[in-house]
C-alpha cells in the first residue's frame, strides 16, 4: 500500500478522534451495562476497552520512544511494508466480526473492572492521537517499532500506527454488537 503521508495521518486522526467519540458515549452507560456479557465466554463492553488498553499500554510508549530517538526527516508518502500491511488489514472489522484469539495476558475475561477504566482508556486515545499529530514530522517507513508479540519483529510506523488504530476500530464494531446483543 501507498499513500500520502498527510492522508494517511489525516485518516488516523480521524479514527482516533471517533473512537474518543465513542468512548465519552460509553461514560454514559450504566456499570451494569458496561460488564453485561451475552455468554460466559464472551467479553463485556468493559473487558473491551480493557483488552484496548492493555494493547496501548505497549504500543503508546514503544511509539513515544521511537519518535524521541528518531532523527529522519519526514516524506511526503508511505509505503506499507508486506507484513505490517497484512496486519493491519487483518485487524479490520468484516461484516460478520471473525473472531480472533488472543494471548493469555491480552485476554481480560473475569477481570475486575470498574468504570474508571474509560477515563484511562480516553487518557490513551488522547496520547495516542497526539502521537499521530508529531509523527507528521517523521518518515513513516524509516522509524520502525517493535510489536507487542515480539520485540524482534519491527514494523514501520505507519502500519504500526494502522494495526493499532484498526485494531480498536475492530473492537469498538464488537462493542457495538454486546450493546446491541443486550436484553431489553
Amino acid at each position: 500500500m501507498k499513500i500520502a503521508t498527510e492522508n494517511l495521518l489525516t485518516q488516523l486522526k480521524t479514527e482516533v478522534d471517533r473512537q474518543i467519540q465513542k468512548t465519552q458515549e460509553l461514560n454514559r452507560l450504566s456499570y451494569e451495562t458496561l460488564n453485561w456479557r451475552e455468554r460466559t465466554e464472551s467479553w463485556s463492553v468493559l473487558e473491551c476497552i480493557e483488552h484496548l488498553k492493555r494493547y496501548n499500554d505497549f504500543y503508546i510508549p514503544e511509539i513515544r520512544s521511537k519518535l524521541g530517538s528518531a532523527t529522519v526527516k519526514p516524506n511526503v508518502q508511505f509505503r506499507s511494508g508486506w507484513l505490517g500491511n497484512y496486519f493491519a488489514n487483518a485487524m479490520l472489522p468484516k461484516e460478520k466480526l471473525n473472531k480472533m484469539n488472543t494471548f493469555k495476558e491480552m485476554n481480560p475475561l473475569n477481570s475486575h473492572l470498574d468504570i474508571v477504566l474509560l477515563e484511562n482508556f480516553e487518557q490513551q486515545l488522547v496520547s495516542l492521537n497526539d502521537l499521530v499529530h508529531s509523527a507528521q514530522q517523521y518518515d513513516l517507513s524509516k522509524v520502525k517499532t517493535s510489536i507487542s508479540i515480539s520485540k524482534w519483529i519491527k514494523l514501520r510506523l505507519g502500519d504500526t500506527f494502522r494495526v493499532v488504530v484498526n485494531h480498536q476500530t475492530r473492537h469498538f464494531a464488537q462493542i457495538e454488537n454486546v450493546i446491541k446483543s443486550m436484553p431489553q
